[in-house]
């Protein structure tokens, strides 16, 4: 099968994860895997990279999106056919490739990862919103699936005239992410001992992220306990201005990894502000490591998060609410052991391994072949 995308490790965010847990875990199984993304060819495993040109996106100058490779692609389909197409990204890469794949008949599944109409006001162009959200639309509607990750979002794109859609679960990699990684010692390089409560952010450091309201929620914890930490785990264009707003924070950088673990692990309260997330992977993450969550009632948190009992929800209108249960959590120890505990049991139903399962099942749905015929064994 092939995977096109215009976002691939080593960038660090929600996309390029999801796509290269779903195209490592289906070579795992088996399957010849190709990715098709800006970059030049070469072999990463046991998936094959193949190159397609592209131009570095304003704002984000280590993120390209792809050009058109309409052409290449036909040729190279028509020589060595893939049994279905899996399109990521909708820029000129996804939409390119998703002409081709019709042009040939090759059965087309896509991923609505990414609101990018939610981003049109956070960098200037809001009046572009509803041209960005019609262009979506349109490009899921010639798919023959479209994959999201809750069914508040199914709900939203059968709504709005998409047909097949389907839910595909998260998964989280419950053995990197433990309670376990805690590490005193990285808690020491913050200034804090056991009892002093961290909070934690991890994702881009960008204007739609929200992360403004968790450094007010943090301020109002300081003036209450000033020994109280906030680390920001992540890079982007706000970096800067924030950390020059918020001095006490601690912005460390991308990490991945352990040593990403290491960090969710040795805090004690997560804040996901963000109402700008098809999902958020960051909070099931945090979930895994036994972190008590503070998000908006969206995407993972309202798909995951029973209130109060897993982690606190707040109404997506009502930012001095979650300012006030930022707050109130950072100062109840008891509660965020008892919410992280129950998070820690949350996540762990949401194994890497049965969202493989789902994603294959819904490929061989796609094929009309005995399931045998899809598959092309690595040599």
């Amino acid at each position: 099968m092939t995977f096109i995308t215009e976002t691939w490790s080593p960038q660090v965010n929600g996309v390029a994860l999801t796509v290269r847990a779903l195209a490592e875990g289906m070579a795992a199984r088996r399957h010849h895997v190709e990715v098709v993304r800006p970059g030049a060819s070469r072999l990463d495993g046991r998936i094959g990279l193949v190159s397609a040109r592209g131009v570095a996106m304003p704002r984000y100058p280590d993120v390209q999106f792809g050009l058109p490779a309409g052409s290449s692609l036909r040729r190279r389909w028509t020589m060595q056919r893939p049994d279905v197409a899996y399109i990521a990204t909708e820029g000129p890469l996804g939409l390119s490739a998703l002409r081709a794949a019709r042009a040939l008949g090759i059965p087309v599944v896509t991923g609505f990862h990414t609101r990018f109409h939610d981003y049109a006001a956070h960098y200037g162009i809001g009046l572009l919103a509803p041209l960005v959200r019609s262009h979506l639309l349109r490009f899921h509607r010639r798919a023959q699936m479209t994959l999201v990750p809750t069914r508040a979002l199914q709900t939203e794109l059968r709504d709005a005239g998409i047909p097949h859609v389907r839910k595909l679960r998260r998964g989280v990699d419950g053995k990197l992410f433990t309670p376990e990684r805690r590490d005193p010692e990285l808690r020491r390089s913050w200034g804090v001992d056991d009892d002093t409560p961290v909070v934690l952010c991890v994702g881009r450091i960008a204007a739609e992220k929200g992360l403004v309201l968790a450094l007010q929620a943090f301020r109002a914890l300081q003036a209450r306990y000033p020994a109280a930490r906030i680390v920001l785990v992540g890079d982007g264009p706000r970096r800067e201005a924030l950390s020059a707003a918020y001095p006490e924070a601690l912005f460390v950088g991308t990490k991945r990894g352990t040593e990403l673990a290491a960090y969710y692990a040795s805090a004690d309260l997560f804040l996901f502000p963000s109402l700008s997330e098809t999902f958020g992977n960051v909070v099931l993450e945090a979930m895994a490591s036994g972190l008590a969550v503070v998000a908006f009632d969206h995407a993972a948190a309202q798909e995951h998060i029973a209130n109060g009992i897993a982690g606190i929800v707040v109404p997506k209108s009502d930012p001095r609410g979650f300012v006030t249960s930022a707050y109130q959590l950072g100062l109840d120890q008891e509660t965020r052991r008892m919410l992280g505990l129950n998070a820690r049991i949350v996540a762990s139903r949401c194994s890497p391994e049965a969202m493989l399962a789902e994603f294959e099942a819904l490929l061989f749905s796609l094929t009309r072949e005995d399931p045998d015929a899809c598959l092309r064994a690595v040599a």
